[in-house]
């Protein structure tokens, strides 16, 4: 074994080194291929090649023989090697239509028919790739083949699906509604009755064995089982596929050619009636196209004649074939349009006079008078009976209609109708039609009249009709041509037509028309052959009219045709003497010159006029797929022909040729074929290349001399191809491949020496069917050459001469004869094996292999004498001769091909480049058939093909990559085109060549590429190609087979590839494995990249363009990153690899993956940003990205970076240069990083355990700490989005549903702000920038999806039900896998830090990610493995929890509290065992408990505070689990845990049933407000759970806006925190407690910690949250001035930050001390700019009365509501809220703002009384409160005014108006925390009349004052006080209050000072008056001098009035007085003041 081993070795050594020679030979020896030409398990491992460059290939044919697989079969094997049968050749015969075939049976044919009939019946010659299905291009996950991919899928229970609404929720919970409850005295419920109710409750199922003492590795084990059963193995069946076009690298299989159909109609004549009966009528139809001004089809005759009417004619015709009975016509219109009508022509049988006559009896009589007319019919009758008789063979024309066909189709609503109505109104709906272009048609449009909007229609899809037509018209005699024709149905289009006038021949004809079904039966082809389905041929057919199209149509011929129509058109006597009568035309058909050649066509007594000059005119259609009917190519296909058939001279017309000139008319006749017009050549497009391939292949031999036609054959090829490729646009695909030229190469194409027998094909039957085309044909083949088994289809000339020597002479010579130069490209003609040579042991066999199977030697090779004849004409006379011509032999396609093509230049090259694809696919085909007629499809590949033809490839590969490089910027398109052509030939090649050379065309290709990258500004365009370039390569369906997925990487050290190490474990890693060998595995190392060389580009291609340092490329993220997706997505869908063995060698392919995309966590999109509130947000900053040592992609990315490849100048150190450490990096789109997190998702869970954690162990705290970070962002990134978002998502779906996906998306994720929305904008432009538009490489363009073809039928609008549910089962289970397979990740980190024990740091990272997956929306199956991981975590490392993340396990105890509310009981009995759990160890490690028990409790109040959907039953249930657990734990019975455990339970119990009744009032606001401030109260002795509710309180304020609260709120909890830190720390700088807020709000003494039972801060578990620090509260403090900012109270942000100054003063934070000062400035210069323009809240006092109201009976409040609210707004919140809670007949708002009296209200009703009040300060307060700040800030009371009269009216005179102030104070000052507060206290002032007046005039004079000196003056306002001031129409105005009051001094003393105020306040009055007057003359223009002089008259009337009244003093009051102790104000001592307390 061993000898026979090194034995191996040796001989690939020198194969390997041969074929390097040949590499480097072929790029002339460049360095970079020769630089390490050592063997392939002998790399240095120090030559390090930059990703920037390829490294060189393996040579996989030696790599297979070298290491073979120690493995004999089962799956891994299939991953080594391709499968046997991966490529088929298949001939599959081609259907026809007819049950008969069209071909003609006689034996002796011309060449060239011969040639078509072949051509039109020869089966198709298929080349299969077995598996090509499996090639990405075909990936199942982005087709529609996911649905089904997708079915069977479990169902996931996700809360958010299960939990009520909050609607529903809210009906069950009405009656308690209905109840209100007490709010601020009663006492926190009773402990008994809560403490009942949870004794009451039932408790979940317990976890077995959840106290038992187990192991943790058998914890472990069994977790690991578990989690690992029933998991769903296709992780990317879940996942949507990333949004492209079509995939480039898918190749559609191109349609079979078949014969052309325009749009099919159906036309069924149903009956033909005339008003009389009296002679038999013939009717036929034709469709006339206008506008073209030709009939586009043939006619069609049918006869709807009585059986009676038929007898008249019986003895004229002979018997109906049935064929002639139709009456169903199916016509093919290929150009429907606007100007196509249907003409119906009737014919009657020939009689005397003119038409008009005939007609006229039609026109007269009416059916109806038929007994009136009687003997005139019998008459007519009798006439008609005779010239039946007599002329019963000729027929005359009668009358015509038309139909204009559009208006059918387009009205095909409404049937039965008149047509004639139809056809003479204008086109009614013109042109609404989109055409549906069919594909195979249509041509370049220039060339032709476009079918525009106006024309363009569809008959494919309207509601049949039947038509009645009515009216016809006659035939003029003068008028009966088609010209006429085209003149009447114009004319008929227009409204007014001259038809109209015309008199009408009534009848009634009844057709219908339809859409032609799919395959109709009984149905005639024009040939009158029956088509297929023909049941009965006693049937009454249904004919199959043919269509003379309006235009060229471009498809080839596939069947044969050979009609000639011909149609008598006219004759002309007109200028003849004598009489014209009885003239017969008489249309011969001869097939020779002689008249005895005619064909008889028996008519009795005919002369010829006129000696055979011409008076009449024929038209002659032939619809032919035979004749060309184009010089050009009659003369190639006549002179090729004449070559095969040897016959000279040639006649072609009236040419002859001789054979001396033959070469040169056939080289020009081939240059020729470009005049030819452009529909022949594609209708003979199969024949036409099979020629120029033949003449390629076959050189002919003109005059005794090789001809080579190879150059010009070519060069016809490719200027063909090209006009097609221009001139038919219409049917390219994505790829430009012209689809008629796809279709040639794929059936039609095939070897021209192969033509299979149509009686046996595929390769076991080929025997005796494979020949030469130039074959001895038919009887006369000498017999010797023992051809009998074989029917030979070529063209020659049977009259052989001579006779050919022996069979075996012939065999000897072919044998001996070594003149052949390539001994391997013999054609193997597939016959049986013989014997006698099968076995020859002689070396020689092998170089005639392929003569040694074929016992009928017929291949192309056997060139001896008989065959020469044929080729020659003449038996070679001379040996040497001899050997020339078998030099000559049958060149192969392929290899003449590419030589041609390597040596075109100049415009043959340019074309051959524009449509590479062509000729690369044709290469392949002929190397495929090549192979398989010399059943080398087993070969080795090294020996399949010479070494001179695989030289010409590599040339034309290298110089068409040169090409791409070259010219890519100027013909952008035609290099796209070229660059995947190239992709996709070399893409083929890996099937059938040697593979290790195809990667060496690879390399060189992608060498090109990066040698001109560096020379570029801007890459991405190149680089763009290059993608597109090796996507389509790895597209290959046996991909994963190339990358060598079972071969180990070696380490560098040994010599030579061990094989045992790949024995010794099942997994293929022994336990030996060197460390290098896995970072090798991880990194794109130089032997990764070598080894598995496709997978090593696609990563080092996403490693250089995710790179943040990569120029320019942003724009290729999207598509780089789809590509591995596609991968990846298509490997996880193959049936081949879904054994988890061989994934987890696939998935070997993709490690470094992991690596790449942990270096861009930086760039990734932030799935977490709507997380922020409950996960934390990643925690490595970019910068600390920078600064790491440990690198993680090897150096050879740093090279890549700097662009460099020598390795001494890179640094070792870090890998991403520290350029600018801490640089802005690009983020990826959403899109794009979900893509890149599947990706990664997929590798972790396919990749080998073993493998990742050898991995993880090496790596460093940081790069774990990174790849954390990464598992946290997964998490938020495949969140479930729950059931209702996709329901909300599809009441968006206006938009097509793709269009909708991203934004759906960013709606999902959250991110849809307008700071994103800029950003994204911004993103745009960079990504639209210069990366080129011709490359969808852009992320934003998503408008090509309309175009793709595959796709559409998803893009329904609105999804059904099911739809929804079906998205939303595969997103839960997308998320349960995803966050099972981070599970599994974090379970293996988990396990690397055990094992090493060093890395216990990273744990922390563990935690976080574990918590933030609780935190999100999770399914039932994922979060019992989650609660099992972390139970286990626990246990493992239970100080990390406790001691070190003090902060994670306060977020567990919300975490497993908030599972522990979930309706899903399975959640809840893990969460609760967990809480349990946490709680009991925590106990046994003897730390204190009172910790948990505080974050417990904590956790509770905040859940409860901020949750929505809160079920407070359900966490009943889970408290009393945890009890259970308590009460059955033997071990701890003994000590004190189960009573604290209990205490906890019970004081969390107390908190629920608070929030029980918060619950109620979830709707209402104040009272949710009013509750929460309860509970917060209840919490004064425990600071953590105050601060907790204040927090909660702060939050549900911000959600309402209310800013100002918030603040509050934010300024208490401040308060609250300084208190404690005051008492546990004496910092100078730091607050004193609540004093210091004072000037806040002064209210913040609430907070003071004076009371007894306050708790100590120094005690266990007190203030130990994080907000009782410093910083906290310097937190606090920055968010309540960020509150008050937004309320624009910006005075008491300076109050705040006063707080704040001094903590940063001490601690020297200038960065911190700037901002606050610019918000300071920010503040004051608002408070500058917003003067007089600011507003606070307006207050209202609400009063609340009636029994159903509970506890709110009789309360009153002061509501705070937003600045400018109205009286009617609040009135009609709380009358609609209150309403809806009571009903809305029960709640009354009380009008008026009285005193309420309890007895007249109905005690069933609630009644609100509200009023609008004002703040109200004493006249002293006025000296504080200035600005309008400090009167809108800590206000406590509020005054209201009620007017009202003794008598009880409200108003009245003036001398009886009263009015009561009522002034209110609250128990705390607004704004506090709380938007309403209860009225403590309430007191009444009433003012009497003259009170009244006096506060009436000082508000008069106020306003004059303000306006007179307002500042700008305002003369508009001015004026309008001024005018109600000395106006003289003013009702109530300032004289009659003087009137009244001063006109005598009153009778009672007490009321003397009021007077004397009015009377001094009416002095003041008047003085305003006479100020405002001036200002306001001021101030006016001309045109109101008047005016202002009318206002100073009615002042000085005015003045005059009121001057006696004024100046009465009284005396008494200027007596001395007794002294008076005086009150506060000067007038309200006498005032009549009723206390109210």
């Amino acid at each position: 074994m061993a000898e026979r081993r090194a034995f191996a070795q040796k001989i690939s050594r020198t194969v390997a080194a041969e074929v390097r020679k040949q590499i480097s030979g072929q790029y002339s020896g460049s360095p970079q291929l020769l630089k390490n030409l050592n063997i392939v398990g002998n790399i240095s491992h120090h030559t390090t090649v930059p990703l920037t460059e390829a490294v060189d290939p393996v040579d996989l044919e030696d790599y297979l023989i070298t290491h073979p697989l120690a493995v004999d079969s089962g799956p891994l094997r299939d991953l080594i090697e391709f499968p046997p049968d991966d490529i088929e050749v298949v001939y599959s015969p081609r259907d026809c239509r007819t049950l008969v075939s069209a071909v003609p049976e006689e034996s002796e044919m011309d060449p060239h028919v011969r040639d078509c009939i072949r051509s039109y019946t020869e089966d198709w010659a298929i080349v299969i790739r077995k598996y090509h299905k499996l090639g990405t291009g075909f990936n199942p996950n982005t087709l529609d083949k996911q649905k089904e991919r997708q079915k069977g899928l479990p169902k996931q229970v996700f809360e958010s699906d299960e939990a009520p609404d909050g609607n529903n929720y809210q009906d069950d919970q009405d009656d308690l509604k209905r109840r209100s409850m007490s709010i601020d005295d009663t006492p926190r419920g009773s402990w008994a009755c809560s403490i009942f109710d949870l004794k009451n409750s039932l408790p979940d199922a317990l976890l077995p064995n959840l106290l038992d003492r187990t192991p943790n590795e058998e914890i472990d084990r069994q977790n690991d089982d578990q989690r690992k059963s029933n998991r769903h193995k296709e992780l990317f069946a879940l996942h949507p596929s990333p949004d492209e076009e079509e995939p480039i690298e898918r190749l559609s299989v191109p349609d079979v050619p078949k014969e052309h159909f325009g749009q099919r109609l159906l036309v069924k004549c149903l009956s033909l009636k005339f008003e009389i009966e009296i002679e038999p009528i013939f009717a036929s139809l034709a469709l006339y196209d206008v506008k073209e001004k030709k009939k586009i089809s043939e006619n069609f005759y049918f006869d709807l004649n009585s059986e009676q009417m038929k007898g008249l004619l019986r003895p004229h015709v002979p018997p109906a074939a049935i064929t002639t009975l139709a009456r169903s016509a199916i016509f093919s219109i290929t150009y429907p349009s606007q100007d196509v009508f249907l003409v119906i022509k009737l014919e009657k049988v020939l009689q005397q006079g003119d038409i008009g006559e005939c007609a006229e009896p039609y026109m007269i009589f009416k059916e109806a008078d038929a007994t009136k007319n009687k003997e005139k019919l019998e008459k007519l009758k009798s006439q008609a009976d005779q010239f039946c008789q007599r002329l019963g063979k000729y027929r005359m024309p009668f009358a015509w209609t038309a139909i204009h066909l559009m208006n059918i189709v387009s009205s095909a609503g409404s049937l039965e109708r008149d047509s004639t109505e139809v056809e003479i109104s204008t086109g009614e709906r013109k042109g609404s039609w989109s055409e549906r272009r069919n594909s195979s048609i249509v041509g370049r449009r220039s060339l032709e009249r476009t079918t525009s909007g106006d024309d363009a229609c569809n008959l494919t899809s309207f509601r049949p009709a039947t038509l009645t037509v009515t009216n016809f018209f006659k035939q003029e005699g003068d008028r009966l041509s088609d010209e006429d024709l085209y003149k009447f149905l114009a004319d008929m289009r227009r409204p007014s037509s001259v038809l109209r006038r015309l008199r009408p021949i009534t009848a009634q004809l009844k057709i219908d028309i339809s859409p032609a079904p799919e395959n109709p039966h009984y149905c005639l082809t024009p040939e009158l052959l029956q088509v297929k389905l023909y049941p009965d041929s006693r049937v009454r057919p249904t004919r199959e009219i043919l269509e003379f199209p309006a235009r060229d149509v471009y498809v080839p011929n596939t069947t044969y045709r050979n009609l000639l129509y011909i149609y008598p058109q006219s004759l002309n006597f007109a200028n003849r003497q004598g009489s014209a009568r009885n003239i017969t035309v008489k249309v011969q058909f001869m097939y020779g010159e002689d008249p005895s050649n005619a064909m008889p066509v028996p008519l009795p007594g005919m002369k010829w006029v006129d000696n055979h000059k011409g008076v009449f005119n024929v038209e002659v259609v032939a619809a032919s797929s035979v004749h060309t009917q184009d010089p050009y190519l009659d003369k190639f296909f006549a002179l090729v022909n004449a070559l095969d058939e040897h016959m000279f001279p040639v006649r072609i017309g009236d040419m002859r040729i001789m054979e001396n000139n033959l070469e040169n008319e056939l080289k020009n006749s081939i240059s020729a074929l470009n005049t030819s017009q452009l529909e022949p050549v594609v209708r003979f497009l199969h024949l036409l290349l099979d020629k120029l391939i033949l003449l390629v292949v076959r050189p002919p031999v003109i005059a005794g001399q090789i001809v080579n036609l190879g150059q010009a054959s070519f060069e016809a090829m490719a200027s063909i191809i090209n006009r097609l490729h221009k001139n038919l646009e219409g049917n390219h695909d994505q790829h430009g491949r012209n689809s008629l030229l796809a279709s040639y190469i794929y059936y039609v194409f095939r070897l021209p020496n192969t033509y299979p027998n149509s009686s046996s094909p595929g390769p076991g039957g080929l025997g005796g069917s494979v020949h030469y085309a130039t074959m001895a044909r038919s009887a006369v083949r000498p017999a010797s050459l023992n051809l009998n088994r074989s029917r030979s289809l070529s063209n020659s000339n049977p009259d052989i001469s001579g006779t050919p020597t022996s069979p075996d002479d012939e065999v000897r010579s072919i044998i001996g004869s070594k003149g052949l130069d390539r001994s391997n490209s013999w054609v193997n003609t597939g016959g049986p094996k013989a014997a006698p040579w099968g076995s020859n042991p002689s070396p020689s066999a092998e170089s005639t292999q392929a003569m040694d199977r074929s016992c009928n030697r017929m291949s192309s090779h056997t060139e001896t004498s008989s065959f020469l004849q044929t080729l020659t004409g003449r038996l070679p006379t001379k040996k040497g001769k001899e050997d020339e011509l078998e030099k000559l032999s049958l060149l192969l396609f392929h290899e003449e091909l590419a030589l041609q093509w390597v040596v075109c230049s100049g415009s043959v090259r340019e074309s051959a480049l524009q449509q590479a694809w062509f000729f690369f696919e044709l290469m392949v085909k002929s190397m495929v058939h090549h192979l398989y007629f010399n059943d080398k499809l087993d070969a080795p590949r090294k020996s399949r093909f010479p070494e001179r033809f695989m030289d010409d490839i590599a040339a034309l590969v290298s110089t068409i990559a040169s090409d791409i490089v070259s010219r890519f910027q100027k013909d952008t398109e035609m290099v796209e085109r070229l660059n995947t052509s190239l992709a996709f030939f070399l893409n083929d090649l890996l099937s059938v060549m040697d593979r290790g050379f195809v990667f060496s065309l690879i390399k060189s290709c992608y060498k090109q590429v990066s040698s001109k990258l560096y020379s570029l500004p801007n890459p991405s365009v190149l680089v763009s190609l290059r993608l597109d370039f090796l996507r389509i390569i790895c597209s290959h369906e046996h991909y994963v087979t190339l990358n060598l997925p079972c071969s180990l990487l070696t380490p560098p050290a040994s010599p030579s590839p061990s094989v045992s190490s790949a024995t010794s474990q099942s997994s293929g890693f022994s336990t030996n494995v060197q460390d290098q060998k896995i970072a090798n595995m991880f990194e794109l190392s130089v032997p990764f990249r070598q080894q598995h060389y496709l997978a090593g580009l696609v990563l080092t291609e996403l490693a250089v363009i995710l790179d943040p340092d990569a120029e320019g490329l942003f724009g290729l993220h999207k598509k780089v990153i789809n590509m591995v997706h596609n991968l990846l997505s298509s490997h996880d869908s193959d049936p081949r690899y879904s054994d988890p063995q061989i994934k987890a060698r696939v998935a070997m392919l993709y490690l470094p993956l992991i690596g790449i995309i942990m270096e861009t966590v930086p760039q990734l999109y932030d799935f977490t940003e709507t997380h922020n509130q409950r996960g934390r947000p990643i925690c490595i900053a970019p910068d600390d990205y920078e600064s790491e040592s440990g690198s993680m992609i090897s150096q050879t990315v740093a090279m890549a970076i700097a662009g460099t490849s020598v390795p001494q100048l890179t640094r070792p150190g870090s890998f991403l240069l520290t350029s600018t450490s801490g640089r802005q990096h690009t983020t990826f789109s959403a899109e794009s990083s979900r893509s890149l997190l599947i990706c990664l998702l997929w590798v972790l869970k396919n990749a080998d355990e073993t493998v990742l954690q050898k991995w993880f162990t090496d790596l460093s705290v940081l790069q774990l700490n990174r790849l954390l970070d990464l598992l946290y962002l997964c998490v938020s990134c495949f969140e479930y989005k729950g059931k209702k978002v996709f329901e909300r998502m599809n009441s968006l779906t206006f938009k097509k549903s793709k269009d909708m996906r991203a934004k759906l998306e960013e709606a999902i994720l959250g991110s849809i702000g307008a700071r994103q929305e800029m950003v994204r904008r911004s993103r745009g432009q960079l990504e639209r920038s210069p990366s080129g538009s011709a490359f969808g490489s852009q992320e934003n363009l998503r408008w090509r999806k309309d175009m793709t073809h595959w796709r559409q039928n998803t893009e329904k609008l609105d999804k059904s039900r099911a739809e929804i549910e079906h998205e939303a089962l595969i997103d839960g289970n997308l998320a349960t896998e995803a966050n099972l397979i981070i599970l599994d990740t974090l379970e293996i980190v988990v396990q690397t830090v055990s094992v090493t024990e060093s890395k216990e740091s990273i744990l922390g990272g563990v935690l976080k990610v574990l918590l933030h997956s609780m935190a999100c929306n999770q399914s039932a199956v994922y979060l019992q493995h989650c609660f099992a991981t972390q139970r286990a975590l626990v246990s493992k490392f239970p100080e990390l929890l406790f001691e070190e993340e003090t902060e994670q396990c306060a977020d567990l105890c919300l975490r497993l509290l908030r599972h522990c509310s979930s309706s899903i009981s399975t959640i809840r009995s893990h969460a609760s065992a967990s809480l349990y759990l946490l709680m009991r160890q925590n106990f046994e490690i003897g730390n204190n408990f009172a910790r948990v028990k505080m974050q417990v409790t904590m956790s509770l109040s905040s859940l409860v505070g901020t949750s929505q959907n809160f079920n407070e039953e359900f966490l009943r249930r889970s408290l009393k689990t945890i009890l259970t657990y308590a009460e059955e734990d033997l071990e701890l019975r003994e000590t004190t845990f189960p009573d604290q455990v209990q205490d906890l339970v019970f004081n969390l119990h107390m908190i629920l049933s608070d929030t029980v009744k918060m619950k109620e009032h979830q709707e209402d606001p104040e009272m949710l407000i009013d509750l929460m401030y309860r509970i917060a109260k209840g919490y004064q002795t425990s600071p953590d759970l105050r601060l907790t509710w204040l927090q909660n309180m702060a939050g549900k304020h911000s959600e309402r806006s209310n800013h100002a609260e918030a603040a509050q709120c934010l300024v208490h909890s401040a308060a609250l925190v300084a208190e404690y830190l005051s008492m546990l720390e004496d910092r100078k700088y730091l607050p004193v407690g609540c004093v210091t807020f004072q000037n806040i709000s002064s209210n913040v003494l609430e907070e003071s910690a004076v009371s007894d039972d306050v708790v100590s801060p120094d005690e266990e578990g007190i203030c130990s949250g994080k907000y009782f620090t410093e910083s906290g509260l310097v937190g606090l403090l920055e968010q309540a001035a960020a509150s008050f900012s937004m309320a624009g109270m910006y005075e008491a942000v300076n109050e705040v930050y006063k707080v704040l100054i001094p903590v940063h003063e001490a601690n020297r934070d200038a960065k911190k001390l700037s901002t606050i000062h610019g918000k300071l400035q920010e503040a004051f210069s608002k408070i500058v700019h917003q003067d007089g323009k600011r507003m606070f809240g307006t207050y209202f006092r609400v009063g609340f009365y009636g029994t159903k109201f509970g506890d709110l009976d009789e309360q009153e409040f002061v509501y705070k509501e937003p600045a400018i609210t109205k009286l009617a707004e609040i009135s009609h919140r709380l009358e609609g809220f209150y309403g809806e809670r009571f009903g809305e007949d029960v709640v009354e708002v009380i009008k008026d703002s009285n005193p309420v009296d309890k007895c007249k209200l109905d005690p069933n009703k609630a009644y609100i009384q509200i009023t609008y009040v004002e703040p109200y300060f004493d006249t002293y307060e006025m000296k504080d409160r200035i600005t309008y700040f400090d009167k809108n800030y800590n206000l406590r009371r509020f005054m209201y005014c009620t007017p009202f009269t003794l008598d009880g009216r409200a108003h009245g005179e003036l001398h009886e108006q009263f009015k009561r102030k009522t002034i209110l104070t609250t128990s705390h000052a607004f704004p506090y925390i709380k938007t309403r507060v209860n009225v403590t206290h309430k007191e009444e002032i009433i003012l009497t009349p003259i009170e009244v007046a006096i506060e009436d005039m000082q508000k008069k004079t106020q306003e004059l004052a303000f306006a007179t000196h307002q500042d700008p003056a305002d003369p508009k306002m001015l004026q309008m006080v001024l005018q109600g001031s000395v106006g003289t129409t003013v009702n109530q105005g300032p004289l009659e209050v003087a009137q009244v009051f001063l006109s005598e001094i009153p009778s009672d003393p007490k009321l003397f000072r009021h007077h004397n105020k009015l009377r001094l306040c009416f002095k003041d009055f008047t003085k305003r008056c006479e100020d405002a007057l001036r200002k306001n003359k001021s101030l006016i223009g001309p045109d109101q001098k008047e005016y202002q002089r009318e206002l100073e008259r009615n002042y000085h009337r005015l003045k005059e009035a009121l001057q006696p009244l004024i100046n009465r003093k009284i005396p008494q009051l200027y007596k001395a007085l007794l002294p008076v102790t005086c009150h506060r104000d000067s007038f309200s001592r006498m005032s009549l003041r009723k206390m109210d307390l």
